[in-house]
């Protein structure tokens, strides 16, 4: 048997280099996004941009973007936050946080006001720069309780106006509102200056989005004046079908430049990532979803922030 010349490539049964295969791209691509300083540098917005990532609609892979995105600005080396709203916690698992352990201090805790932000703050074992307020089933019935008090859309604002945001030096805040516009979803954009909205690439793509929109003028009108959306993200995309084009046509027609450039695949390995209590970033970072979501993310940060987020 002849030794196999380290210079010469191998080659598959095809006669295609294995340095040519999608396989060895996803590695090579994998290689330098988990090196060190590999994902580059981006630069820290003004001061904390707090982005409510919003949609009644379920299924449009509001949690998918929020964590990923989260997740791919602390990879460029940003300090970020995902406060999870929705009870579901499925934030809190992506991120790798424990929510079903006992006594955690949790988003629950801190709007009725139990715990302060410092105290349910926690570190995401994927990355040092990434943190979490994560959710508990408690938090189900947290709309019903919110009724009875003092200034109830604004709890989530005055929790995350102290100064712990200052003190763990946060560049971006991302609340995963659940899929619903109660009372909960009301304290988000209370507490924001800016929405995410993601929208899939499929049949009734717009459906309640103009709902979504009227609800955001209403926080405007009579709640927070700052609020806008400034951010699209087009998900679910499938390529080998033509509504998926029709869809992301329609949807930069109707919104403009507030559509990201950049557009997620649907993907069997980013439905994956949360079963295994991670991120797509974090379980398969050679793959296409986990590129496009550091594109979205290194687009949205280059996005010069609007003059509500900018600094006086």
């Amino acid at each position: 048997m002849v030794d196999q010349d380290p210079n010469v490539s191998r080659e598959t049964a095809e006669g295609v280099p294995y340095d040519d295969t999608p396989i060895a791209a996803a590695a090579e691509r994998a290689s330098q996004v988990l090196t060190p300083g590999g994902a580059g540098q981006l630069p820290r917005p003004p001061q904390t941009r707090i982005m409510t990532v919003a949609n009644q609609k379920g299924g449009v892979g509001k949690t998918t973007t929020a964590v990923n995105i989260a997740a791919a600005l602390a990879l460029h080396g940003l300090r970020v936050l995902v406060v999870d709203l929705d009870p579901q916690g499925n934030a809190s698992t992506a991120l790798g946080i424990d929510h079903r352990a006992p006594d955690i201090a949790s988003v629950y805790e801190l709007l009725l006001g139990e715990v302060t932000l410092r105290e349910a703050i926690q570190q995401s074992p994927s990355n040092e720069r990434l943190f979490c307020v994560p959710a508990t089933l408690d938090l189900a019935g947290a709309e019903i309780e919110l009724v009875s008090l003092v200034a109830r859309e604004n709890r989530l604002r005055n929790a995350l106006s102290e100064g712990t945001l200052a003190e763990f030096d946060i560049d971006y805040v991302f609340i995963d509102c659940p899929p619903s516009l109660g009372l909960l979803t009301v304290n988000a954009m209370v507490a924001a200056r800016e929405v995410l909205i993601p929208i899939q690439c499929e049949y009734y793509a717009l459906e309640g989005v103009g709902q979504l929109l009227r609800n955001i003028e209403l926080v405007q009108a009579h709640l927070n004046p700052g609020l806008h959306v400034s951010t699209i993200v087009l998900t679910m995309y499938d390529g080998r079908t033509k509504l998926a084009d029709q869809v992301a046509e329609e949807v930069r027609r109707h919104f403009g430049d507030k559509v990201l450039g950049a557009i997620i695949p649907r993907s069997v390995k980013v439905s994956e990532a949360p079963g295994y209590a991670m991120t797509i970033i974090e379980y398969d970072p050679g793959s296409r979803g986990a590129m496009s979501y550091l594109d979205a993310a290194r687009e949205l940060a280059l996005r010069s922030p609007a003059p509500e987020t900018a600094r006086a």
